[in-house]
């Protein structure tokens, strides 16, 4: 059965607070992982959340570790939460509004400028999406954390590699010897700064010495799980 649709049948109707006045699920955070992502204990079993209608920076990109930093003051390990399913994402995880003691923590990253409104998927709170611009107007206009910056660059185009004068973080290792013309012409263009092949067969990171490199679409590997342009990052 799919994650979201086995969430969604143990929702249960809890709280009169506005922003709690939909459907939700309890849930146990296990670990928080960058700005916007999560493992939570849902039913006995682990599962990973992605904030849904706000996105953070990336680990790279500036504030990045702040706003990870951030998720993880709100969200201890062993905190209760409840949460609002919106969807499954292509990578599984289960995207939804997180709630702790009736307080939308999405909205709070919004508000303290640790993470913008993901307007492309804003559709998701409709409810409360006056809320959310409202937020991040004020962080703007205050110039909190993210929007401190002169020309912050937004997660999704840093994501898709509009990054300005972002340095790519090179790769920790790469090959010991040079390697001969006819194998460095076999290295996959989409792993700029390391040779690797494009395959067949498919790789994972367990395969392969190097770390933390460049990763440009289409990423025939799989390599870049977060899409956020650095491959094998531990």
């Amino acid at each position: 059965m799919n994650r979201f649709f086995a969430l969604a049948a143990a929702i249960t109707l809890i709280s009169p607070t506005p922003l709690l006045a939909q459907a939700t699920v309890p849930g146990t955070v296990i670990s928080t992982g960058d700005g916007d992502t999560l493992r939570v204990q849902v039913n006995g079993k682990p599962i990973t959340v992605r904030l849904a209608c706000a996105d953070a920076p990336e680990s790279t990109q500036a504030g990045g570790k702040e706003a990870a930093t951030r998720l993880s003051q709100f969200l201890p390990k062993n905190q209760n939460i409840q949460l609002r399913v919106v969807e499954e994402d292509r990578y599984g995880r289960s995207v939804a509004e997180v709630f702790k003691n009736g307080q939308s923590v999405n909205l709070q990253m919004v508000q303290e400028g640790r993470a913008v409104v993901y307007r492309q998927y804003l559709s998701a709170c409709a409810a409360t999406k006056d809320r959310y611009l409202q937020a991040e107007a004020k962080a703007k206009q205050r110039k909190l954390a993210f929007w401190s910056q002169a020309n912050p660059v937004m997660p999704w185009d840093f994501r898709a590699g509009k990054r300005g004068t972002f340095t790519p973080v090179p790769a920790v290792s790469r090959p010991a010897t040079p390697q001969p013309a006819a194998q460095t012409s076999n290295c996959s263009p989409a792993y700029p700064g390391v040779c690797i092949p494009p395959g067949p067969p498919d790789l994972d990171c367990g395969d392969i010495s190097q770390r933390r490199f460049q990763v440009v679409a289409p990423d025939p590997h799989g390599f870049d799980r977060d899409n956020d342009g650095v491959g094998c990052e531990s």
